[in-house]
């Protein structure tokens, strides 16, 4: 991929600061559709290691790669891994029909199910539930109480009778069990998807912070690590949890699966707001736009379920089956864009982004980042300019939520790519400076080159000196772009 320092761009910087993140599948795994997608809205990809396999994710990694250069502008792609799914066995005839009241047995028999009882090939759970834990079954459509259990068995009442059928997914939502973070296929995964060089790894079902230390050694830098919030567990240890991880995911679906429904909207804005205060990245997911599955058009409920992540400050917004295998994908990702347009353009917006209060560490960086904002609000400037190599610059200024747009210039490809799951963030790649003056005069460059200002317009620059030392951010300066230059940029252009 060409730097942008020596190729005009062709994708102009998007005015929306909120970002989608669309989940690729059968639906959207074309090279056209995938670029209809990235022009309809969509800021990243999710490649789901669920489904599919490593030849077709690696033909997905490569048109993407082949987009980005295409269109000389860095696309995101996050490898969300399976995680330890639970099941159940197989039974008679494919299934059985509960009763409420009755008594149901688990145990580690590979025989097929009855009405009676079933296999449940996973010891851990034996080994982890008591007297009165609950294991729920199908999405919780199913809902069992332990009355005894042993290393081999577990005697169990239903409380919410139903259907069970063969492979049906069980939560056990209130114990931690002692599970691996990663499973063989996990591990598997994971190599892959380094190995193809995508951005952001996603982790399943994680329960406790040494989860996410166990992939985090694995990947030892390869790829940022997205911790997915989606067990009670996870909720209990979330400061921990938000402390090793580069950004964490309020997975919707299975956190209203093992805890009541009613809990999901107030945790949703918890986790958001801690993960704004640890300055991580945090994706909002799971039913967005449902209804956008069969449906051209979302119901006004759905809208104001993704209009109020965007109002909260999530830093994206995730499309899962309505893009995956939907039959709207590129309608759903332009509702989304919408939606979150709508919301930033609301006079109140501003006010309540900021109703989580950003606490800066101790550090040159954090009150850089923090005057930058104040900055801008005092000499009006239109853009913030930000040189970084790790992206932590850019990181800190994001959750500062600045009202202008946030240009990232970096030397890394790899960091360009990362910032797709930013809020606000536009990435560039770019070489890097030597010199002061060269700063100032390539942030003048990029800036009216990417359309974040314009003749007259001020910035404010940010970077570290000694240049290209990651961590060394120390330098705050505001410039004033001039007609002049404006003029022998258009001039650049024309020649081009």
């Amino acid at each position: 991929m060409a730097t942008s320092e020596t190729v005009p761009s062709r994708f102009v910087p998007r005015t929306r600061k909120v970002r989608i993140l669309a989940t690729l599948g059968p639906a959207s795994n074309s090279p056209d559709m995938i670029r209809r997608l990235a022009e309809a809205g969509a800021d990243a990809f999710r490649v789901n290691m669920s489904h599919g396999t490593h030849a077709d994710h690696a033909k997905v990694i490569e048109i993407i790669r082949g987009l980005e250069k295409e269109l000389d502008r860095p696309m995101t792609i996050l490898a969300d891994l399976q995680g330890p799914k639970l099941r159940v066995g197989k039974f008679e005839g494919g299934g059985a029909e509960l009763k409420k009241g009755q008594c149901f047995v688990f145990d580690r028999s590979e025989a097929a199910g009855t009405a009676e009882r079933a296999e449940l090939p996973h010891k851990e759970i034996f080994h982890g539930v008591e007297p009165g834990t609950r294991l729920l079954v199908d999405d919780g459509k199913i809902v069992q109480r332990v009355l005894s259990a042993t290393p081999d068995r577990i005697e169990t009442v239903v409380e919410v009778g139903g259907r069970i059928s063969n492979n049906k997914g069980v939560n056990v939502p209130d114990v931690v069990l002692p599970l691996a973070a990663l499973t063989e296929k996990d591990h598997a995964d994971l190599h892959f998807a380094l190995d193809h060089h995508v951005d952001w790894i996603a982790l399943s079902f994680v329960q406790r912070p040494e989860d996410v230390a166990e992939a985090r050694k694995i990947i030892a830098g390869r790829a940022a690590l997205l911790a997915k919030i989606e067990k009670p567990a996870a909720i209990d240890r979330l400061d921990a949890i938000l402390e090793l991880a580069d950004a964490v995911m309020v997975a919707r679906g299975d956190l209203g699966v093992e805890m009541p429904p009613q809990d999901v909207p107030p945790l949703q804005k918890r986790i958001v707001e801690s993960a704004r205060r640890f300055g991580r990245p945090v994706v909002v997911a799971t039913q967005m736009l449902e209804s956008m599955i069969t449906s051209p058009t979302p119901t006004r409920a759905e809208v104001s379920d993704v209009a109020t992540a965007v109002y909260d400050g999530a830093d994206a917004v995730m499309l899962s089956a309505e893009s995956a295998s939907g039959q709207f994908p590129c309608e759903a990702v332009t509702m989304m864009n919408s939606i979150a347009t709508s919301v930033e353009a609301d006079p109140g917006y501003a006010a309540r982004v900021h109703f989580t209060r950003t606490i800066p560490d101790a550090t040159t960086a954090d009150a850089i980042a923090q005057a930058a904002h104040a900055m801008v609000d005092t000499v009006g400037a239109k853009a913030i300019v930000c040189f970084t190599s790790s992206g932590s610059t850019a990181r800190r200024i994001s959750r500062e939520r600045p009202a202008v747009p946030l240009l990232v210039l970096t030397p890394k490809l790899a960091t360009a790519r990362k910032m797709g799951l930013l809020w606000g963030a536009h990435a560039v790649r770019t070489r890097d400076v030597e010199s002061f003056e060269e700063m100032i005069a390539k942030a003048k460059r990029m800036a009216l080159r990417h359309d974040v200002a314009r003749g007259g317009d001020r910035i404010v620059i940010i970077a570290g000196v000694p240049f290209g030392t990651p961590g060394s951010t120390n330098v705050i300066h505001i410039v004033r772009l001039i007609g002049d230059e404006l003029d022998r940029h258009r001039k650049a252009q024309e020649r081009a």
